[in-house]
């Protein structure tokens, strides 16, 4: 979440849907970052009604750290099996979280 509130930003109820869980749970998520400094809440500047969640000082260095993390692991990753292995699994990673979101919907639960 909060590489995703780094690279592009986004209103909270963007952030509960990509999360793919309840709105209360997101919620639950949210509340948790604030309470420990890692993001804010501030009104959305073009609708009062919405909520904007930004990151602190501390959320950006948590999310420089993270992504510090994740660009280690992919270029171990592709040292170890090749760029091309590693592009079809995720691939196939991203095929089969779509399966699973088709099936949330048509089966009427939340997103």
């Amino acid at each position: 979440m909060l590489g995703s509130i780094a690279r592009h930003g986004a209103p909270m109820g963007d952030l509960v849907r990509g999360l793919g869980v309840s709105k209360q749970a997101g919620s639950q998520v949210i509340d948790t970052l604030v309470v420990r400094g890692y993001l804010e809440r501030t009104p959305d500047p073009d609708d009062r009604r919405r909520m904007t969640v930004s990151l602190t000082a501390r959320g950006r260095v948590a999310a420089a750290a993270s992504r510090s993390a994740v660009d280690r692991v992919d270029a171990e990753l592709v040292a170890r099996i090749g760029a091309d292995p590693v592009a079809a699994a995720r691939a196939a990673l991203g095929a089969l979280i779509a399966i699973g979101r088709d099936q949330t919907i048509a089966a009427g639960g939340d997103q």
